[in-house]
């Protein structure tokens, strides 16, 4: 298939304070990880590969199994590895021989719009790289590691980065192995394609497309479907 997505759920959640593992935490009535596997059964991506951790694989695969408004989309479970860019890698090594784009996830991302995922994927294959993000809202300082101020950056050119990222497999892949090489780890994929001088197209993403993390976060994110701000 022309177009897979590697999603990434194999991190522990630590700052949920919960024992389930934060893909697998229920919100509104369903396990996170089904709400975001829906928005992708929505798009033109008709292949994922969630990357799960090892010893809850057969729970990720009960559900998959099961839930009804995911067969449209073909679901292949990768143990993760001990970083978030160890469980992107072992994704991307599952695509498809005939992929020409990858969509990277966050599995904690449950309302990311079928719409900005395909335009993440248009924009791969015309650009080579496509990120989504948002203007930031406040004002950001750069502080010292003892908590000094050192400089307040204009945030007219300021975003916040969320994902999805979509790339051309073969940039993705370089930007991986070259990481590797060199011992580089970074906080998103794009940070490794920019370090191998391509160019990263922004889309301007929704800011419903929250990410899970805190507990605070569970609590909006309920606020968010109940208001039915997101569907």
């Amino acid at each position: 298939m022309r177009f897979n997505a590697v999603i990434v759920a194999a991190g522990e959640g630590k700052r949920m304070g919960s024992d389930v593992p934060k893909p697998l935490i229920v919100l509104a009535g369903r396990p996170l990880i089904l709400h975001t596997l829906e928005r992708f059964a929505s798009s033109q991506v008709r292949r994922v590969i969630l990357v799960v951790p090892d010893e809850q694989r057969t729970d990720f695969e009960r559900l998959v199994a099961n839930d009804r408004d995911l067969k449209r989309l073909e679901c292949v479970l990768e143990p993760g590895g001990p970083r978030r860019q160890d469980s992107v890698r072992c994704g991307l090594n599952r695509l498809d021989s005939d992929c020409e784009v990858a969509v990277i996830h966050d599995g904690a991302r449950p309302f990311v719009s079928p719409v900005i995922i395909d335009r993440c994927v248009e924009f791969a294959l015309k650009e080579g790289a496509a990120v989504v993000g948002v203007p930031v809202k406040d004002t950001i300082k750069v502080v010292s590691p003892s908590r000094h101020v050192e400089s307040t950056p204009n945030r007219d050119s300021l975003w916040e980065i969320h994902t999805p990222q979509a790339f051309r497999v073969e940039i993705i892949r370089e930007a991986h192995r070259r990481a590797e090489l060199d011992g580089i780890e970074a906080t998103d994929d794009a940070m490794l394609v920019e370090r191998i001088g391509k160019n990263v197209t922004l889309l301007e993403d929704e800011r419903s497309n929250i990410k899970i993390t805190t507990p605070e976060d569970l609590l909006l994110a309920e606020a968010l479907l109940r208001e039915r701000r997101v569907v």
